[in-house]
């Protein structure tokens, strides 16, 4: 199922395209299942991120350096240059900030592993990226948008979502984890878990777009200015991360992943803090996020094609 996740994903894009599309009444309903779906699935990952083997995450050091200067220094500014380029409304940016300044932390090391990256390094790392994206998204909000976006992303349901969507299933993922551990059961245990990710990607994806693909095709004149960004972004990232990944004198598994890192967006696991925005920009947000993950799936399978034939071949 991992192995061939992406066209479950593609499936699952078009099931709820024509769902929320075909039956516009059922979008209405799923729209209230989308919390819920979307904290099992955040539970399922983040029991797949070996949170208690942290320590081995820093013994690659040039490694880490690299995947931080991709993700945290070098993708802000060119999020920053094309949001400049492509002047937006605070709605599609807030939007825009929230899905591409955060580096994903699941499908990224599947399409690595299928790009021929190293997924070992990646997994090892994704506890990192996760404690850093958190950390670092407010900032970047205050330092692009300014007291605009104080304003308008109200701390209250900001946190609720945050709690709920995030906190709570972390927490439980890492319980999970620690008293497994060791156990006679507790390798089943984990095993089970690990089936959970791509159904209940799937299953996200599928309530997400039916319940939110009529805010998109209401607000395609606004969605469509935003495709630019989205589009070139994909296509300088992998050269930029290219030159990130020869500086650091990575090996080629190792580059690769960090280019698969720095192209990849955590757009699941950001809608929860979008959907928290008050009404009237939630709705533009959340589906400025849902046309980044349409656009970023597409991409991948480029990607995955032409990271190891041509931005960075086998020596």
């Amino acid at each position: 199922m991992e192995k061939q996740q992406t066209w479950f994903y593609v499936a699952a894009l078009f099931v709820g395209a024509v769902i929320g599309l075909g039956t516009p009444e059922w979008g209405s309903a799923l729209n209230y299942t989308v919390s819920p779906v979307l904290a099992i699935l955040l539970y399922s990952m983040f029991a797949q991120i070996p949170f208690l083997q942290l320590k081995e995450s820093w013994s690659n050091l040039r490694f880490i350096g690299a995947l931080l200067v991709a993700n945290f220094i070098i993708v802000p500014v060119v999020v920053w240059l094309l949001t400049l380029a492509f002047p937006q409304p605070p709605a599609v940016l807030i939007g825009v900030y929230l899905v591409l300044l955060t580096p994903c932390i699941d499908y990224v090391i599947v399409f690595t592993q299928l790009g021929r990256g190293n997924e070992k390094l990646m997994l090892a790392a994704t506890p990192i990226l996760f404690v850093i994206q958190m950390v670092l998204l407010p900032l970047y909000l205050w330092l692009f948008i300014g007291n605009e976006a104080a304003q308008v992303m109200q701390v209250g349901p900001f946190l609720e979502a945050f709690l709920f969507l995030i906190v709570i299933p972390l927490l439980l993922a890492i319980l999970t984890q620690v008293v497994t551990r060791g156990k006679a059961g507790g390798e089943r245990v984990m095993n089970a878990t690990a089936w959970l990710p791509v159904p209940m990607m799937a299953l996200a994806l599928i309530v997400v777009v039916a319940s939110q693909i009529g805010k998109v095709y209401d607000d395609f004149a606004v969605i469509v200015d935003v495709l630019p960004i989205y589009i070139i972004f994909l296509i300088v990232m992998p050269f930029l991360s290219r030159i990130v990944a020869a500086l650091f004198r990575l090996d080629t598994g190792a580059g690769r992943a960090v280019i698969f890192s720095s192209g990849t967006r955590n757009s699941l696991v950001v809608l929860p803090l979008a959907l928290a925005l008050p009404q009237e920009w939630a709705t533009i947000a959340a589906a400025v996020i849902v046309t980044q993950t349409i656009v970023e799936l597409a991409g991948e399978l480029i990607y995955i094609r032409i990271v190891p034939s041509v931005i960075l071949r086998d020596r």
